[in-house]
């Protein structure tokens, strides 16, 4: 297993995200992770590995930059809320990881695709707004909205690829996803012709894939259960949309 913290740059800005892969003599499609309101954490590097593990090229994204990390809620907020706000600002950070890994000797560049927790998942979802070069998209526990609290995001003309993919795995006890913003991002998505699916689990909160959530007066925590059957899901996802998309599109 290779693994390392590399550098890109994204507008003059540093960011530092972490690769891993495993040796191989052909180059395998690669997924990007985009990281929960923390920044990039161990959470996201072991996702790196997971997927490397399984014969991709993972990469985690640094979406704040300089690999600045929350220790915090306040941190977080402060960190998160811009990028929630300017979301041309947002998808140019992912789609500089996107770029980054597509240019790897490790990576086939026809096969993209982008996973994303919690505010990760919007980050995803963001990637797939922006017509970027990936085959699919795949949002665990997202926020869905464009309003938090008095913070209004500022969006940028949708520009969806056409054969695109995309996977939401959602708590049906999540409180930061409401049943309209559900019914708006699904009719978003057929008005753009994507093919989409949405998983909803019951008796789930936000934040169900992290073991390290342990919040549930707060609507946050760890479901077992739904964590391995979301990740189970993901990985048919995967090889559906990277190994054997010709016989469903």
């Amino acid at each position: 297993m290779n693994t390392s913290t590399v550098s890109y740059d994204v507008q003059g800005k540093e960011m530092r995200g972490f690769l891993a892969y495993q040796e191989s003599d052909l180059p395998r499609p690669a997924i990007i992770i985009a990281h929960a309101w923390r920044g990039l954490d161990d959470f996201s590097r072991n996702k790196a590995i997971e997927l490397a593990k399984m014969g991709y090229v993972g990469f985690a994204a640094d979406v704040y930059g300089e690999g600045v990390n929350a220790h915090n809620d306040e941190e977080s907020m402060a960190l998160m809320i811009p990028l929630f706000e300017d979301r041309s600002l947002l998808q140019a950070r992912i789609g500089a990881a996107v770029d980054y890994a597509k240019g790897l000797s490790q990576t086939d560049s026809s096969k993209m695709a982008a996973i994303g927790f919690c505010f990760g998942g919007l980050t995803a979802l963001e990637l797939l707004r922006s017509g970027a070069d990936v085959q699919c998209i795949i949002s665990f526990h997202a926020l869905l909205s464009d309003a938090l609290g008095e913070v209004k995001a500022k969006r940028p003309p949708k520009q969806y690829r056409k054969n695109v993919s995309a996977l939401f795995l959602h708590g049906h006890d999540d409180p930061m996803v409401s049943e309209t913003d559900i019914h708006n991002l699904q009719y978003e998505l057929d008005e753009n012709q994507v093919d989409w699916q949405f998983h909803t689990y019951g008796h789930t909160m936000h934040a169900f894939t992290n073991p390290l959530a342990q919040e549930p007066d707060k609507g946050i925590s760890y479901q077992p259960l739904s964590a391995k059957r979301s990740q189970q899901t993901m990985e048919n996802f995967l090889t559906e949309q990277l190994y054997l998309r010709e016989e469903v599109h």
